[in-house]
């Protein structure tokens, strides 16, 4: 998705359509919440204040509450909010609170390479659902291969150092969006296949509808260090984006 904050205004909005038809079907609450509505308007519309308009109007409010609160959706809509809110909302941001930290106030991180390491037979457990981001610290450098079926994924390449040559990205996705940052320098060759969903490519935007779109930087060619990207999604948005 391009914005996951569509994605919870739909949800939000289909338990509160659900809530809705709860209390349409259960007569008590329904008559509560009348009366708590007409409760309300009729304090609200007396010009004066008077202790009866300022009882009249909690009791109203007491009302429409507590026959909102009888709604099992209604409920179910406060804790997907926050648990989205709580749990996914720092992680859309991408925001590092530890790089705010007093005791990291002046570090400096020097990142040392290594020459390329045998990985054969080295197994790595993929979750299936789920969101994921790469790259938080720095790392050694490995071609990455990811399989999901979904979840939104952000790869960082700016905390490690590609290997000069070739380096590859391989991304096997059902749906979610994706968001790769790549330092300048680097030469970039994209092959996307989609069935729905938008690239965006050097700030360019492009459609896909059941298509594969390939494209290369300017620099792909002359670059010393190259990094392809292969990626396959059924539904979700694909973001390359330099930093």
């Amino acid at each position: 998705m391009k914005s996951p904050w569509r994605f919870f205004f739909v949800i939000e909005a289909l338990l509160f359509l659900l809530a809705v038809w709860q209390i349409i079907n259960n007569v008590a609450l329904l008559i509560l919440l009348g009366l708590g509505i007409l409760n309300v308007l009729w304090a609200v519309r007396r010009k004066k204040y008077t202790q009866l308009k300022n009882f009249q109007l909690i009791i109203g409010c007491l009302m429409i509450l507590i026959s909102l609160l009888n709604s099992p959706a209604l409920w179910m809509m406060l804790v997907f909010a926050v648990l989205f809110i709580g749990l996914k909302g720092v992680e859309i941001s991408g925001i590092d609170f530890s790089k705010y930290s007093f005791w990291n106030k002046k570090q400096m991180i020097m990142v040392e390479t290594d020459e390329p390491q045998n990985h054969s037979g080295k197994k790595k457990k993929q979750q299936w659902i789920g969101n994921e981001r790469i790259g938080n610290k720095v790392y050694e450098w490995d071609d990455i291969n990811i399989s999901i079926f979904s979840g939104d994924t952000i790869i960082d390449l700016g905390n490690t150092i590609l290997p000069k040559n070739d380096n590859i990205v391989l991304i096997r996705k059902g749906f979610g969006r994706t968001r790769i940052l790549i330092p300048a320098g680097i030469g970039v060759q994209l092959e996307h296949a989609c069935f729905a969903g938008t690239v965006t490519f050097e700030a360019k935007e492009t459609e896909l509808h059941n298509e594969v779109l390939t494209v290369v930087s300017n620099d792909y060619y002359e670059s010393p260090r190259r990094l392809k990207i292969i990626s396959n999604t059924l539904l979700g948005d694909l973001e390359v984006i330099r930093v």
